[in-house]
């Protein structure tokens, strides 16, 4: 065999050991370019986000965030969040999207966009049991509300002569009410009627009727991100498929969040 022969048998094997060891770009890319979703939630929510007894993120919204995600072909990477960090660690991209609970309103939609609504909710104000409380007349009583939410707004709104003290936890409002600390406490229903049947909501109740303040709650999304129509698709989806019902009627009464 020649020299020539013999070169160029070894280049054509240096050749096909280098094919061999090489992986298809497409498929190489499909491996690693799964989607993946940053959603940013409160952990004092229930039963739309909350920590199990072994501390893992469950809830109504986490459901439904998995199976929007689940949609999307992407994977959910779903964070517990301060609430008043929310908004400011979505604009600075420490995530893609927020869903706690948070109601579209015009202030927000100052500084993000929204999806389409996943749920309409009405305000409770919740008492002690045969304790004279209404909505309409809150002067001089000392009122609980989560901070920077829609009840502390209302509250403002329509009872200024109320002193609302405001929290940065629900959780932490529902421990001052148990103890007497406060006379009553505005909250969005879902929450309310879910800590009533607890051993410490137990003596309380609803006072009155639902407030419908037509307050829609949204996925808050950074200004102009595409997410939001993809967003949107997933959940128009899941709402034709019956999937969004299956999800409400888990968690609670479809009827109490009806417009």
């Amino acid at each position: 065999m020649s020299m020539k022969l013999k070169l160029f048998g070894a280049l054509a094997l240096t050749a096909l050991v280098s094919a061999c060891g090489q992986s298809n770009p497409a498929d190489t890319q499909s491996a690693s370019a799964e989607k993946q979703i940053r959603i940013a939630t409160e952990a004092s929510f229930k039963p739309f986000s909350y920590l199990d007894t072994s501390g893992k993120l469950v809830g109504f919204e986490i459901d439904l965030a998995n199976a929007l995600c689940q949609e999307m072909k992407a994977k959910c990477d779903i964070q517990n969040q301060d609430w008043e960090g929310l908004i400011p660690g979505l604009k600075a991209n420490k995530y893609d999207a927020v869903m706690a609970g948070m109601s579209i309103t015009p202030e927000r939609l100052k500084q993000v966009d929204f999806s389409d609504s996943y749920f309409h909710n009405k305000l409770v104000l919740i008492g002690k049991k045969g304790v004279e409380l209404s909505a309409d007349a809150l002067d001089g009583k000392q009122i609980a509300v989560q901070q920077a939410t829609t009840s502390a707004d209302y509250l403002a709104q329509h009872q200024p002569k109320a002193t609302i003290k405001a929290y940065d936890k629900q959780d932490n409002a529902y421990l001052d009410l148990a103890a007497g600390r406060v006379d009553g406490m505005m909250s969005d229903i879902i929450p309310a009627l879910d800590w009533l049947k607890t051993p410490k909501g137990a003596d309380f109740e609803i006072k009155g009727e639902p407030i419908d303040i037509q307050d829609q709650v949204g996925i808050a999304l950074r200004k102009n991100d595409p997410l939001k129509d993809e967003f949107n698709a997933a959940l128009s989806t899941l709402k034709e498929t019956g999937k969004y019902d299956e999800l409400v009627n888990h968690y609670f009464d479809a009827n109490v969040i009806k417009p």
